[in-house]
């Protein structure tokens, strides 16, 4: 019998477990927002929860683990593709998606200080490279479609045109912080469907 504990995030609670850890994260999210990753403390996120902080120190360990276990957690709540039956439209939608989520008062500095943690913390980088994967699956079966339906050519790399969608977006997030509203999400889209049917996503 393995005495190793499994990661954070990895097994799902049920009953009262399962609100206790929504609470958490829930918690953790807020403080994230707010405060930025250099000031999360398990105590302080225990209290905003309203659970015993020995609780938290024994399911998660560290401010790394929860936060690796909450990003597991956004990635599974996540909204699924829209298929509209063009590429265009579901880079469209992909775009919209992705501008809501940036622009919202809680989820934009959220995403900021996960990014800015993610480049000083190993295991924060890990998890969010694999939140970014999970959404990255999720939409790239609308390019392969696109391919089938010969609207762009074969070769075409569905990861890249998706991030080439979600790029510009979150560039004005973190380094210029113009506003990220509908007309530029659909300009994210436009250039990624051009620049897919010109071939500048080919191998």
């Amino acid at each position: 019998m393995s005495d190793e504990r499994p990661e954070p995030g990895t097994v799902r609670p049920g009953g009262r477990t399962a609100k206790v850890r929504e609470a958490v994260l829930r918690a953790a999210g807020d403080a994230l927002a707010e405060d930025g990753f250099d000031r999360l403390d398990l105590a302080e996120i225990a209290r905003r929860a309203g659970v015993g902080k020995t609780t938290v120190y024994r399911r998660w360990g560290t401010v790394p683990g929860l936060v690796a276990d909450m990003l597991g957690e956004m990635a599974a709540e996540s909204l699924p593709r829209t298929e509209t039956g063009t590429l265009l439209g579901d880079l469209t939608a992909q775009a919209r998606l992705v501008q809501s989520t940036l622009s919202d008062p809680r989820q934009g500095p959220l995403f900021r200080a996960l990014i800015t943690a993610a480049a000083c913390d190993a295991q924060t980088a890990d998890a969010l490279q694999r939140f970014y994967d999970t959404r990255t699956d999720e939409w790239a079966p609308c390019v392969t479609a696109a391919i089938e339906r010969a609207e762009i050519p074969e070769g075409t790399s569905p990861t890249e045109v998706i991030r080439a969608v979600s790029a510009p977006l979150y560039y004005r997030l973190l380094i210029t912080g113009d506003p990220i509203d509908i007309p530029t999400a659909d300009r994210a889209a436009h250039a990624a469907h051009e620049a897919a049917k010109a071939g500048a996503f080919t191998a």
